[in-house]
């Protein structure tokens, strides 16, 4: 009788353990994603208030090198002029850019113009340039 009275008594007392510990484990995972989550809120809200792009990446899938230009004309008369050349199946990109709709141009290796037209940049992007 007093071995199964030590038995449970054991038994009870390893089994509270375990609950105040995953009571702990718990409490510790919450805290962590809380920490996770105020960091990611962080993080982005900068960007969206940003006057800047991060980076404009742009891939060549055509079978020869591009030239790819962009312009951005200014209220104040100072033009913004960026030109890229990708060779075959490379990428290039163009970091810290101003926001805003830009002229863009691209020119094959002949000097052929392959398309031209305006694009709004608001946020990060990678731009695909491949046969139609």
């Amino acid at each position: 009788m007093k071995c199964k009275i030590l038995f449970s008594a054991l038994f009870i007392s390893q089994f509270l353990f375990s609950q105040t510990d995953l009571n702990n484990v718990i409490k510790g995972g919450e805290l962590l994603l809380s920490g996770l989550s105020v960091l990611k809120i962080s993080k982005t809200n900068p960007k969206k208030d940003s006057k800047v792009i991060e980076s404009v990446c742009v891939k060549n899938k055509l079978s020869d090198r591009i030239t790819f230009r962009i312009v951005k004309g200014d209220v104040d008369g100072g033009d913004i002029k960026k030109e890229l050349v990708i060779p075959k199946d490379g990428k290039e990109c163009l970091f810290v850019l101003p926001k805003g709709i830009y002229t863009y141009e691209i020119v094959l290796s002949n000097k052929e113009i392959y398309k031209k037209g305006e694009y709004k940049f608001e946020d990060d992007v990678v731009i695909t340039v491949k046969e139609e």
